[in-house]
């Protein structure tokens, strides 16, 4: 294994290798959608809802590798853990690739999501190794503007390699992608991390670092509060082919619907950095999560109180849908500030329990809120209207005060 490439990576090749590393997750769950059909009739033909586990079991994964990749990447180098957990993602994408069932499928998911976690997380920690500040802050804007085309692209990947070989062989790509990643990382880009900087790898260090992370009230409500937000962004996530094939017909063109939510929605992003300095994080995150009530309310009124036309029935739904995801925007990475602001002694510790605690525990609601759909989107909207009322009354008890201190 070379220690540094023959030519020194640059700046734009770095930023693509992050981008690929850290778009593992997202090419993982998105590719998926469009296919969840086929694998519905394949898999659990008598009961097609039970398909969306697929993508609850891959989040579950990621977010216990997130748990263990941070700390093991600081005892044993990122290259170790890219590597291992490319490996493990393999490993979960052939045993996918050749399901012979749902179970086993959804086993497959799990070892995938585990996987991720590591180039995932090993991406953070080589963008904090080399950068710091501004220079970090404006590498990892340059890192998400390449990962947003992700989610534009990915379904109708997904559904063209569906369409062409079978759905399948979607999971030998991600295997293919996992690999070419991996070979990337470590052909390319020497270790960040050296020997003399590792620390030892102690699980009574986690343990004390969950103690301490939940016994902070600001951490613990932004924590709370983040996890409803992910979990009414995964309850649209796997929901949304079933909202489109079976409520609108729409299942065909569902990837370049889900592709323009995508990138309309990527503008949060951009929004986000123009108004955050200005009135703070949390209200960003409050009048986010308030317009997102108002949203909610008045579509679950559109389908309860009349009868509309199906082209403006569906247009109600693709604006709520976006809102959703738009709201996600918004609120995640600035709760994660919020969270992260009085843990700087201890930060790659407390990134990884509270990334995985707010990734379990929202599949734990997203979940059961996608097994109700009922062929109507009224249930997933009742689902998410809740999860943001309560989202709302949490981030409003978080002090400016105490985010300032």
């Amino acid at each position: 294994m070379p220690t540094s490439p023959a030519t020194p990576i640059s700046r734009a090749e770095l930023v693509a290798l992050l981008a690929m590393l850290t778009a593992t997750v997202a090419f993982s769950i998105d590719a998926m959608l469009p296919v969840l059909p086929d694998l519905a009739e394949a898999l659990a033909p008598e009961d097609p809802n039970q398909v969306q586990l697929v993508i609850a079991a891959f989040i579950v994964g990621m977010g216990l590798g997130t748990l263990f990749a941070g700390p093991l990447s600081d005892t044993y180098g990122r290259h170790k853990i890219a590597i291992w957990g490319a490996f493990l993602y393999i490993i979960g994408a052939l045993l996918g690739a050749l399901a012979p069932n749902l179970e086993t499928m959804l086993v497959a998911r799990t070892l995938q999501g585990v996987g991720a976690a590591g180039p995932r997380v090993v991406a953070v920690a080589i963008t904090r190794d080399l950068f710091s500040g501004r220079q970090m802050a404006r590498i990892v804007s340059f890192v998400m503007i390449v990962f947003t085309l992700v989610p534009v692209i990915a379904p109708t990947m997904g559904a063209a390699i569906a369409w062409a070989f079978g759905w399948r062989t979607i999971y030998y790509s991600f295997a293919v992608f996992a690999l070419i990643s991996v070979c990337w990382l470590v052909l390319r880009q020497p270790e960040t991390l050296p020997p003399d900087a590792r620390r030892p790898f102690r699980a009574k260090e986690i343990w004390n670092g969950i103690k301490e992370v939940f016994a902070n009230r600001q951490v613990r409500l932004a924590i709370f509060s983040q996890t409803l937000i992910y979990a009414m962004l995964f309850t649209a996530l796997m929901s949304s082919q079933q909202i489109f094939n079976q409520s609108f017909d729409l299942g065909a063109s569902y990837p370049l619907w889900f592709g323009l939510c995508a990138a309309i929605s990527a503008s949060a992003s951009l929004l986000n950095a123009t108004i955050v300095l200005r009135i703070g994080m949390q209200r960003v995150v409050a009048w986010s999560l308030a317009v997102q009530i108002l949203i909610s309310v008045a579509f679950i009124g559109s389908l309860t109180l009349v009868t509309l036309p199906w082209d403006v029935a569906f247009a109600c739904f693709f604006f709520w849908l976006v809102s959703v995801f738009y709201m996600a925007g918004l609120g995640i990475g600035n709760l994660n500030a919020v969270a992260m602001d009085p843990m700087g002694h201890m930060a790659g510790l407390a990134a990884s329990i509270i990334s995985a605690t707010a990734t379990i525990a929202s599949v734990l609601i997203a979940a059961p809120i996608s097994l109700s759909f009922d062929g109507t989107p009224l249930p997933i909207a009742i689902g998410v209207l809740g999860a943001a009322i309560v989202s709302w009354i949490i981030v409003i008890r978080i002090s400016n005060a105490e985010i300032a201190a």
